[in-house]
């Protein structure tokens, strides 16, 4: 005769169903924050700070209802889809204040452990590499050169937290590329001073 497993089931079935309805959840409002942030940052390249700022709050209200639904199962909050929400979130609060010249919300602020809030930090980079295209287009160096030294300074911080991957979520990773993305910046400026001066020598200037 087999065992009676009725019991067990009955005894592990509420706790599953509910870590199941807080996953089911916490996954859905996540694949919104991502879609709102990137939007958010979209709305910052077309300089348009109100709906920006709009779709950032949107956001950060949902990242908190996440974070609430998921609380009491950290195995599931840990276990990648939220993370990735709250680096996309960080990603857009700090390239609007980047953009903006304006002091970083630090990770307390924005509500994000130190790991999505570092990657999200070393993804800024490219968005601050785009807006510094934006202003050679538009000849204005002097804005280039200032987010040309921001991303650099980013770059010399994140490369100086030299933490095992497993803890920072892959900075490593984020950092090179970031890296790579300062240099060709860096090319792209020099470049254009350089034909700048030339034009203005060329004016008589």
């Amino acid at each position: 005769m087999p065992p009676d497993l009725e019991p067990l089931a009955q005894a592990v079935r509420p706790g599953l169903d509910h870590k199941f309805a807080a996953r089911e959840a916490g996954y859905h409002d996540s694949r919104r924050i991502i879609r709102l942030s990137a939007n958010a940052i979209r709305s910052l390249h077309r300089d348009q700070g109100e709906a920006a700022a709009a779709l950032m709050n949107e956001a950060e209200g949902l990242l908190r209802r996440a974070q609430g639904a998921l609380a009491d199962h950290p195995d599931v909050r840990y276990a990648g889809f939220l993370g990735d929400a709250a680096k996309e979130y960080a990603e857009a609060r700090l390239t609007a204040a980047l953009f903006a010249a304006d002091p970083l919300p630090l990770p307390a602020d924005l509500g994000v452990d130190a790991a999505p809030y570092l990657n999200g930090l070393g993804e800024a980079v490219g968005e601050m590499r785009r807006r510094l295209l934006d202003m050679l287009r538009a000849g204005d160096l002097a804005e280039g050169e200032r987010l040309l030294e921001g991303m650099n300074a980013i770059c010399d911080l994140l490369a100086d937290l030299d933490y095992p991957d497993g803890m920072t979520g892959g900075l490593r990773r984020t950092t090179d590329v970031a890296r790579a993305l300062v240099e060709r910046s860096r090319a792209d400026l020099t470049n254009t001073v350089v034909q700048e001066r030339l034009r203005r020598q060329l004016a008589g200037e």
